[in-house]
This record gives structure tokens, C-alpha cells and sequence, in this order.
């Protein structure tokens, strides 16, 4: 995405670290651990890799240049497009990570995405995709206009079968679309929302999955 987008719809909100490291407190904390290499694929201004506080090694990657400002230090940046991981080792991420990414390329970049994480993924590595969930936000999909893909969490799913990933986990309403919404800015607050059996507002989904061996 261009440096333009990033000023006019999508800028820097302090609102997003809030809700970013009580995310890491209540979820990620528990599903990452201190020996596991994690890539964070379109990090944009950081707010998923800069909260992870314990890792072996942290791996960003984005094709926006001016997203490096914004990476924690001891976070490795890769600057390039999704669709390209030669910089990253064959089987060494354990814990690979898209947020709000997917809908913004086509279905054949995103199977190109899912053939190199086959190479990259370590033996016991995973794929943790959250992002909206077309079934519960249709109505807004598309006032981005960087939007170009429709998903909902069941076709999502199915792409990710048919492309050779065992789905592990469906969550269809995770979180609100976005920081606009009334979705509580307190981490207590937070963390009830994270797990609670009801998510009024919830329109984005996480789907967690591996490669088939």
C-alpha cells in the first residue's frame, strides 16, 4: 500500500496499542511461547510483533518502506510483498501471523502466500489469520477501498483446505471491524470481551491452522 493510505485512512491511533497489548495479555500470551520464531506477514506499523514479549526471534514483513519506523528494536524487518518469503529460512517460523491482510490480495497471491509458509513453517508451526469476517460486515466491507477479496470464516476455511492447511480453530466473531466501533478501549474490559461466549459487535473472525505433512 502507498505512504497515501496510510495518511488519510489508515494513520497511526494510540488506541491500537492499547487494544494490541491487551491482546498479547488475554490471547496471544497463551498460544506463544519463548522458543518459538514468529512472522508477522503485513505488520504494518507493528502493533501485533511489537507486543509479543516473548520469542526467540521476532520477523516482520510488509512492502510499505515507512513501516520500519514504527518496529520495536530486536524485531527483524523485511520490506517486500507477502507473496514473496525468500528472505525467510525454509522451516524455521513456528508461529506465522496475518492481520487484516488477506482481504486486500487476490485468492492467487494468497495461495502463492500458503505454498512458501508449507516451506517456511517449522514442523510444529502454525498460521494465525485474523481478520472481517464478510458474513457480519458485508454492509462496511468495502469502505476500504483497498479491499479487494471477499471472506467470510467459512470459505476462508475452505481456501485454506484446499490448499493443502488443516484448519485447527474457527473463531467467525473474534473482534468489532475496527477501533471506530464501541469495542472498549480498558484491557480488564478487554480481556471479558476475549472471553465471553457473546461478542456483540463481533465482525472480525481468527482462524488458526498448520500444514498438512
Amino acid at each position: 500500500m502507498s505512504s497515501g493510505y496510510h495518511v488519510n485512512c489508515f494513520p497511526p491511533n494510540p488506541k491500537r496499542q492499547v487494544v494490541w497489548a491487551a491482546l498479547w495479555r488475554f490471547f496471544f500470551s497463551h498460544r506463544i511461547g519463548a522458543d518459538d520464531v514468529v512472522l508477522d506477514l503485513g505488520g504494518g506499523y507493528g502493533d501485533f510483533i511489537n507486543n509479543v514479549k516473548v520469542a526467540k526471534r521476532r520477523i516482520v514483513l510488509d512492502k510499505w518502506p515507512g513501516f520500519t519506523a514504527y518496529i520495536a528494536p530486536g524485531v527483524e524487518t523485511i520490506v517486500g510483498p507477502v507473496t514473496d518469503l525468500n528472505a525467510v529460512a525454509d522451516g524455521s517460523v513456528d508461529y506465522a501471523f496475518a492481520s487484516n491482510l488477506f482481504e486486500h490480495i487476490t485468492q492467487a497471491e494468497l495461495a502463492m502466500v500458503l505454498a512458501a509458509l508449507h516451506k517456511k513453517l517449522s514442523k510444529r508451526g502454525t498460521l494465525t489469520i485474523m481478520q472481517p469476517n464478510y458474513r457480519y460486515c458485508a454492509s462496511e466491507y468495502f469502505d476500504d477501498y483497498t479491499h479487494i477479496t471477499v471472506w467470510s470464516h467459512i470459505s476462508l476455511a475452505e481456501f485454506l483446505a484446499s490448499h493443502g492447511f488443516e484448519v485447527t480453530e474457527v473463531l467467525p466473531r473474534f473482534l468489532p471491524m475496527t477501533l471506530k466501533s464501541r469495542f472498549p478501549t480498558f484491557p480488564i474490559l478487554i480481556g471479558a470481551y476475549l472471553n465471553s461466549p457473546f461478542k456483540p459487535m463481533g465482525k472480525q473472525m481468527l482462524i488458526c491452522a498448520r500444514p498438512m505433512r
